[in-house]
């Protein structure tokens, strides 16, 4: 079977004490390049077989390697600094987090590929299909607006999505020549202009939410216009998620038809696990040719779903998308960040066999 499959998750998994434990002392200076690697190569060999062990048909090296969804790209590119976001995380009681973003402080250069090492590190560990993850370009942009770069450096805005685009037309072809068919692209900015609040913040600061939603649109498919046609990709969408904080709320109406009917994509992840996400009623604007993969399982909590609940939101789905067009994830990534979100490794571990359980019981194979 192609991807995506029935079983999914999103990317990132929690990272272990030890490795956390070798990256400070790496930081620190107490630990060497050589002894910080060799434990990262151990614990992704390790969280591979635990993907493998749970029956899960793909697997990722669990972005061990990363700072975050997103700051590993820029953090590899030349040109990019750092500033305050103008957007907050926010928490259930009521709590907002402030944090610093990407900001173009200089041209922007890839002097080397950004994700190429660790995709064929993790490719020479398993037999099953492997996905690579990069953050949208959207990511680069939204969280300072226009103001994501000096202007003395790029005075006109559409040269630097111009040179943005180059980059991760780069890295895709880099990503495909060594052997990668599957892709995922996490896309938080999209999501987040489903938020009423968010749109009326953006037009307070005189932006115009429904162009962004058709820039960012329009800037993802001139990115994949050259990829090659063995390479699969899907977007995964999510309000946020930082150590199980987040930024936005509301249902996917706002963007469903311009993004579930644009987006040359194969196939889009949808965070689903809370009410935040509203119904599923946005999926009738779902071409016919894409999948979807419902994020149904919280990485926010160690709580665990209930098989027949999830069965029940996947057959309610179902009215929308076919059946045989569905699958099932947890709803983002266990590790946005290399804090990770306040579940155990066994939380991790029976939230993806539940994902691999349900799977089977809804369409008989993962």
């Amino acid at each position: 079977m192609a991807p995506p499959f029935r079983a999914e998750h999103v990317g990132s998994l929690l990272r272990p004490r030890r490795l956390k434990d070798v990256g400070r002392a790496f930081t620190a200076g107490e630990a060497t390049r050589d002894e910080y690697e060799q434990v990262l190569d151990e614990e992704i060999a390790r969280v591979v077989r635990l993907q493998e062990e749970v029956g899960l048909p793909v697997v990722t090296d669990g972005e061990f390697g990363r700072s975050s969804w997103f700051g590993f790209f820029f953090e590899r590119l030349e040109g990019f600094s750092l500033q305050p976001s103008l957007f907050a995380f926010r928490d259930h009681e009521g709590r907002s987090y402030e944090w610093m973003t990407a900001y173009t402080a200089g041209r922007i250069v890839r002097p080397a590929p950004i994700a190429v090492d660790e995709y064929r590190r993790v490719r020479s560990l398993t037999d099953r299909a492997v996905k690579a993850n990069l953050p949208a370009p959207s990511a680069l942009h939204f969280f300072r607006g226009d103001g994501c770069r000096d202007p003395r450096v790029y005075p006109d805005i559409d040269e630097w999505w111009d040179d943005v685009v180059a980059v991760y037309q780069a890295e895709i072809a880099d990503l495909a020549e060594a052997g990668c068919t599957y892709l995922q692209l996490d896309e938080v900015p999209l999501a987040m202009l489903c938020d009423a609040g968010i749109a009326r913040q953006l037009r307070e600061q005189q932006v115009n939410p429904e162009a962004l939603i058709d820039r960012y649109v329009e800037v993802t498919n001139r990115i994949l216009a050259a990829r090659p046609a063995t390479m699969t990709v899907a977007m995964h969408l999510c309000r946020g998620n930082f150590r199980s904080r987040w930024m936005a709320s509301g249902g996917y109406e706002p963007i469903a038809e311009r993004v579930f009917g644009g987006l040359a994509v194969d196939a889009f992840f949808l965070e689903y696990d809370t009410e935040r996400a509203g119904d599923f009623s946005p999926l009738r604007h779902v071409g016919a040719d894409k999948t979807v993969v419902l994020g149904l399982v919280t990485t926010k909590s160690p709580t665990l779903e209930r098989p027949d609940d999830l069965l029940a939101r996947i057959d309610e789905a179902s009215g929308f998308v076919p059946l045989e067009r569905l699958g099932l994830s947890p709803q983002c990534g266990f590790a946005s960040v290399a804090g990770g979100n306040p579940l155990s490794e066994d939380d991790e571990r029976r939230k993806l066999s539940l994902v691999v359980e349900t799977a089977r019981r809804a369409w008989g194979e993962v």
